[in-house]
């Protein structure tokens, strides 16, 4: 029987694959200011950047610990992995809203107020309260608060069901 003597821990798959996620993430952050494509339904696409490494992940901690890896591991993964990826996207939102291009929150409140007016249902009074509110929650520390703890909660809703697709626990009996 061959055994494999390198075991790779949780937290370093976990940093490795959440700072290239993190990357993936940004660029595609990136390309979705610079098209302005920041509010369309292709913004969701950032979701496949999120479950695809978090296979990867999985698959690398399985490949180094003989095809192995237990539900609470793939979790562990996961949210380290999300944290790290949603810090880095995050902190690259930030810098880019407020030093690259200041104007883009001039541009989201305009589309948020179009849309709201368009749906009709709200007074003018109404809708200017809901952009101050969304002025105050999007300005730097609480968007980097949202950013963060957001990230985390999502990423480990995500790694619930990603750990319980990728697991491949031991035998109890080997």
């Amino acid at each position: 029987m061959e055994t494999n003597t390198t075991s790779v821990t949780t937290t370093s798959v976990a940093v490795r694959y959440g700072v290239l996620t993190g990357l993936l993430s940004i660029i595609f952050s990136f390309i979705l200011f610079v098209t302005h494509a920041d509010q369309s339904p292709v913004r969701w696409l950032s979701l496949a950047i999120l479950v695809g490494g978090m296979v990867l992940a999985h698959n690398a901690y399985k490949q180094g610990n003989q095809g192995f890896m237990n539900y609470s591991e793939g979790l562990g993964i996961g949210a380290i992995m999300s944290l790290i990826s949603g810090t880095l996207s995050t902190a690259f939102s930030y810098v880019y809203m407020n030093f690259v291009d200041p104007d883009y929150m001039a541009r989201v409140v305009e589309t948020t107020r179009a849309k709201m007016e368009e749906k009709g249902g709200l007074t003018d009074e109404q809708i200017d309260q809901a952009i101050v509110m969304m002025k105050k929650f999007s300005s730097g520390g609480w968007m980097i608060l949202f950013g963060v703890v957001g990230s985390l909660l999502f990423g480990f809703l995500i790694a619930l069901v990603v750990s319980a697709i990728t697991k491949n626990s031991k035998p109890e009996f080997e």
